[in-house]
């Protein structure tokens, strides 16, 4: 008894730190795959055996619970204090997020990968570019991202993290293809611009929303907060999904 509690504990925890849940990463993986050149979706879909890139984006948080996937826990997340900049802080010596997206859209442009190592690779970079887009996952060190914050969301506990991981999007009560399909709506020229923007602006950019983020007031979350807040969620899906698509297409396009 003692044992399934501990296991009931610790996949509590884990699921407290997943950015953007379910829906938001699988939404994520379809804005990109509708995003991809033809020689890029096929590559990809011989590499994946099929699987979509919605399919594949959680799969870096399925495996947590395998210890030998244990190395890549840290490269959910960044630190980046307040008034700091990626490059002033002092790095995480098993990777950060920033490290790993950089290094694994290098090792897939080189190639030399075996197939095997190569498919983990793409599903990797499916997942943390989603996740870097969820601002929390840029955190402050202060208090694990938002997790240790504690929230009212219509009057359930809950914590700031999981409130942007999933809880205000959830509330839509849309499938990730309806989401995804909501969210396609920006000129050509636009979509460059996203495109463009290196990473270390996508780290900015999370830095920079920060504020409105632990606008929390009273800590009782609802409408009010959603309405401020859902059209940033959803414009960093749809940033993750573009940048996601063009890392690819520069990869195998």
């Amino acid at each position: 008894m003692k044992k399934i509690i501990l296991l009931l504990v610790g996949l509590v925890a884990l699921t407290q730190s997943f950015a953007w849940g379910v829906t938001g990463h699988r939404a994520i993986g379809l804005i990109a795959e509708q995003h991809l050149k033809a020689k890029t979706r096929k590559k990809i879909n011989k590499l994946l055996n099929g699987q979509s890139l919605a399919l594949a984006s959680t799969w870096m948080d399925e495996v947590r619970s395998d210890r030998q996937y244990d190395y890549m826990s840290d490269w959910h997340w960044v630190t980046i204090p307040s008034g700091q900049s990626y490059n002033q802080t002092e790095k995480n010596p098993k990777g950060d997020i920033v490290e790993a997206i950089l290094r694994i859209t290098l090792e897939l442009k080189k190639g030399n990968l075996s197939e095997q190592e190569e498919q983990k690779r793409v599903k990797i970079l499916i997942h943390l570019v989603g996740d870097i887009h969820q601002p929390l996952h840029v955190g402050t060190g202060e208090d694990r991202g938002g997790n240790d914050v504690k929230v009212q969301w219509f009057g359930k506990a809950s914590n700031l993290h999981r409130v942007w991981d999933s809880e205000m999007i959830d509330d839509y009560k849309l499938s990730y293809s309806e989401l995804a399909n909501s969210l396609n709506g920006r000129s050509r020229i636009e979509i460059l611009k996203t495109q463009r923007t290196p990473v270390l602006g996508w780290i900015k950019e999370s830095i920079d929303m920060r504020a409105q983020v632990y606008q929390i007031g009273d800590k009782q979350l609802g409408y009010e907060y959603s309405f401020r807040n859902m059209n940033m969620v959803n414009n960093r899906l749809l940033d993750a999904g573009l940048r996601l698509a063009a890392l690819f297409n520069e990869s195998y396009g």
